[in-house]
């Protein structure tokens, strides 16, 4: 047993001396976390949503009631919030020298531009066509209020959705003036939150467990295909042969280094997401905790897969870095994998790490199990169960072999 333990030892060591594989495995993933944190971490928050959006009138005439309350809703909405906070629209408009088509014009192509997120056009006689359509005699429907918005980006669709719930609340009260919204027969709505004790879960910890888990997954990627061609190429698994260490000996000590260096991982991350950056997920549950240790073991052997098929420690590299990708991205790591397109789905079913992270975020209550329990555990248990296989057969310990 004293030699496995002074192999693990040696593991680890010798990763956290190794200037690159101390950049990769510790400094990067510290690197992603702080990054992604500062720039997606207070979206959501009272103040933090800013769209500009613009705004043309079409409407005018003292009969044009409607369509003023419609702009004063939209000027309010632009006002100025408490302690400096931006309010939720910068609302642009044509002054009263404008002319009105070169603005909407002129709009429309910042919208195309990305420079707006929204462009709002209330129709000439809007107001008198809703008085009329009040009426019991009213045979045509009013015009539309037209809200531009661009296909191409996600801001522009959260400021459409805002928009159209601000003018079906108009509608809304329109309809309760008139008599014809009856209260009892609405359809009730009530927000639940899944995540922290009754609130929204915060970006922070959506993410932390997904960094930890990126860097198990750099980990097994590079670092265990990399120690083993780099050291059989050297012949520096040669050494060990000569000596009474057995191959299973070897892979037990081996192991244990790698389960090392995962939890030195996981303990610099974790301290940095709580108190630089305040998460609140907590971790202390043996569901989290056999979750990350199930990871850490699918990414060793999936590290195992690729040592077993490369020829040489550069083409293990090589191969590492066109999975690193793919995998990475495609698996909900950073942001939720809802709504991707069918043929990448086919990717993020068959990827194990799509489980894992999701199984890893379940079990510490930031977002619901999208697969069965049966495929949170089968799918990486069989990749692990491929990867052993695959290496029995194929991984070769010595240049001479």
């Amino acid at each position: 047993m004293k030699d496995v333990l002074l192999l693990a030892r040696t593991h680890l060591t010798t990763a956290i001396r190794e200037r690159i594989t101390l950049f990769w495995f510790l400094v990067f993933p510290v690197f992603v976390l702080v990054l992604l944190t500062l720039i997606f971490s207070r979206v959501g928050e009272e103040g933090e949503i800013h769209f500009d959006i613009a705004l043309v009138n079409r409407d005018g005439g003292s009969s044009a009631s409607l369509s003023l309350s419609i702009v004063d809703a939209f000027r309010a909405m632009g006002a100025a919030l408490p302690d400096g906070k931006e309010p939720l629209f910068t609302v642009y408009e044509p002054a009263a020298s404008d002319d009105v088509d070169r603005f909407l014009e002129d709009e429309l192509t910042a919208l195309r531009r990305g420079r707006r997120a929204a462009v709002i056009v209330i129709p000439q006689g809007l107001s008198g066509a809703v008085a009329n359509a009040m009426t019991p005699a009213a045979a045509t429907p009013p015009p539309s209020v037209a809200v531009y918005m661009s296909g191409t980006s996600v801001a522009s669709e959260m400021a459409a959705e805002i928009v159209g719930q601000v003018l079906a609340e108009f509608d809304r009260q329109l309809l309760a003036q008139s008599g014809r919204l009856d209260p009892s027969a609405e359809l009730a709505a009530e927000t639940i939150w899944l995540g922290q004790a009754g609130e929204g879960t915060r970006y922070v910890d959506f993410l932390l467990p997904g960094i930890i888990l990126m860097a198990f997954f750099t980990n097994g990627l590079f670092g265990v295909p990399g120690t083993i061609l780099f050291n059989r190429d050297r012949k520096i698994l040669r050494r060990y042969w000569v000596t009474p260490l057995s191959i299973g000996r070897f892979l037990a000590g081996f192991s244990i280094g790698h389960l090392g260096l995962c939890a030195l991982q996981f303990a610099l991350l974790f301290l940095l997401g709580r108190f630089a950056f305040g998460a609140t997920v907590s971790f202390a549950h043996p569901t989290a905790f056999l979750t990350l240790l199930f990871s850490a073991l699918t990414f060793l052997a999936f590290g195992f897969l690729i040592a077993s098929l490369a020829r040489t420690a550069n083409a293990g590299m090589a191969t590492a870095n066109i999975l690193n990708m793919p995998m990475m991205f495609l698996s909900g790591m950073f942001f939720p994998i809802a709504g991707l397109p069918a043929f990448l789905l086919a990717i993020v079913y068959a990827n194990p790490v799509s489980y894992l992270a999701n199984a890893l975020r379940a079990s510490v209550g930031v977002e619901s199990p999208l697969f069965s329990p049966a495929l949170l555990v089968g799918v990486p248990l069989g990749w692990i169960a491929l990867s052993v296989a695959v290496a029995i057969r194929k991984l070769k310990w010595d240049v001479g072999r």
